[in-house]
C-alpha cells in the first residue's frame, strides 16, 4: 500500500513479477448521520414532567395532561359515537384518574393507555345502545394540518382536511381506525396497535392502504373532491 499524491494506490504482484497498482477508495470523510429519535421538545419535556407529578398525585399536573390529551381524545370519540362524545369522554376521564396510580410508562405510552380506556368506553356505549362501532367524522372535527411521521407521509400529503375527513368514513373499518388513531391522535404505530390489539406493523399498513386508498380515490374525481352523499364503505 503506497500513496502517491491525494490517492492510495494497492499494488499487487502478478506471478511474473509484474506489479499492477489499484487506486484504494478513500473513506468518506463526512461525519455520520445522526442516529436515533431527535431531541425531545420544550413542549415534551415539559409534558413528561407533569406526567411524573400527576402519578406523585399533582392535581394541576393533570390538568395539564388533560388539556393536552382531550381535544384529540374528544375527536376520536366522535368519530366512534358522534353526539356522545362528551359523556363518553367524561366517563373515560373519570376512569383515567381512577387508575392512574397503576399506570406505567412515558408520554406517549400515557396517549395510547388513554385512547385505549376512551376507546373500550365507546364500544360499551355503543354496546349497549345496540349499535355497530363504525367510524364517521364530521370535517370540522379534524385537526389542521393532517400530519403523520411515517410511511404514510407521502400519500397523507397530498390531501387537504375537508377532502380526507369526507371520504375516511367510506374506507373499511380497520383503515379507518388506523388512519383515525394514527392522524386524529397522533399516536405513533406501537401505541395505536396497542389500543387496537395489533402489531404494529399492521397498524402501519392498515393506515398506509387507507391513505392510499384516499388519495387515489380523489384522483378518480374531478378537482380531486369528494362526491357528495359518497357512498358507506365496509365496515
Amino acid at each position: 500500500m503506497i500513496t502517491s499524491g491525494a490517492r492510495t494506490h494497492c499494488i499487487i504482484y502478478g506471478m511474473d513479477g509484474a506489479r499492477e497498482r489499484f487506486p484504494v477508495a478513500e473513506p468518506s470523510r463526512e461525519p455520520p448521520a445522526p442516529s436515533g429519535p431527535p431531541p425531545a421538545t420544550a413542549e415534551e419535556v415539559e409534558l413528561e414532567e407533569a406526567l411524573q407529578a400527576a402519578l406523585e398525585g399533582d392535581e394541576a399536573a393533570f390538568r395539564s395532561l388533560y388539556r393536552d390529551v382531550q381535544p384529540r381524545l374528544l375527536r376520536y370519540l366522535r368519530a366512534m359515537v358522534g353526539a356522545d362524545a362528551d359523556d363518553v369522554a367524561s366517563d373515560a376521564w373519570l376512569q383515567i384518574a381512577r387508575d392512574l396510580r397503576t399506570f406505567q410508562g412515558d408520554y406517549d405510552r400515557f396517549r395510547g393507555w388513554t385512547t385505549r380506556i376512551a376507546r373500550n368506553r365507546a364500544i360499551d356505549h355503543l354496546r349497549k345502545a345496540g349499535r355497530r362501532p363504525g367510524v364517521s367524522l364530521p370535517v370540522e372535527e379534524l385537526p389542521e394540518p393532517i400530519s403523520v411521521r411515517d410511511t404514510e407521509t407521502d400519500a397523507l400529503e397530498r390531501l387537504s382536511t375537508e377532502q380526507a375527513v369526507a371520504l375516511i368514513a367510506g374506507l373499511p373499518r380497520d383503515q379507518a381506525e388506523a388512519v383515525l388513531l394514527r392522524v386524529v391522535v397522533g399516536l405513533d404505530a406501537k401505541e395505536a396497535g396497542r389500543v387496537l390489539g395489533k402489531r404494529a406493523g399492521s397498524v402501519r399498513t392498515a393506515a398506509y392502504r387507507g391513505l392510499r386508498r384516499l388519495a387515489q380515490t380523489l384522483d378518480e374525481r374531478p378537482n380531486g373532491s369528494p362526491r357528495e352523499g359518497g357512498s358507506e364503505g365496509g365496515r
